[in-house]
């Protein structure tokens, strides 16, 4: 079943302007709302990315992230932290600059992924 690019996108711009407004009114940090808009919003886009694929054989330079790709991706950078920290242990000469530099790296950790 091909859907047509157009309606597809006019699907996708609807989602981003529903996700907007249930962000803008957002009640809490787990506001359903803003999670349903959110899927909406996801299912949109596939749909039209696959739309876009089908008819003109194209994409767009967007991806979207899976839950499950997230606590994946925070375990590999446990591990690899670990692994850096033993490095470290071996050192006699332990610096406390590169401490402030870890925290540095923590806070950008923090940002949401769409």
């Amino acid at each position: 079943m091909s859907t047509e690019p157009r309606a597809a996108l006019a699907r996708l711009v609807g989602a981003l302007e529903a996700h907007l407004d249930a962000v803008e009114r957002r009640r809490s940090e787990t506001d359903r709302v803003v999670k349903d808009a959110y899927q909406s919003l996801a299912d949109a886009f596939e749909v039209y990315d696959e739309a876009l694929y089908d008819v003109f054989d194209e994409v767009t330079p967007f991806v979207l992230f899976d839950d499950s790709d997230e606590d994946d991706d925070d375990s590999d950078d446990e591990d690899d932290d670990d692994d850096s920290d033993d490095d470290d242990s071996d050192d006699d000469d332990s610096d406390d600059d590169d401490s402030d530099d870890d925290e540095d790296e923590d806070e950008d950790d923090t940002r949401p992924r769409l």
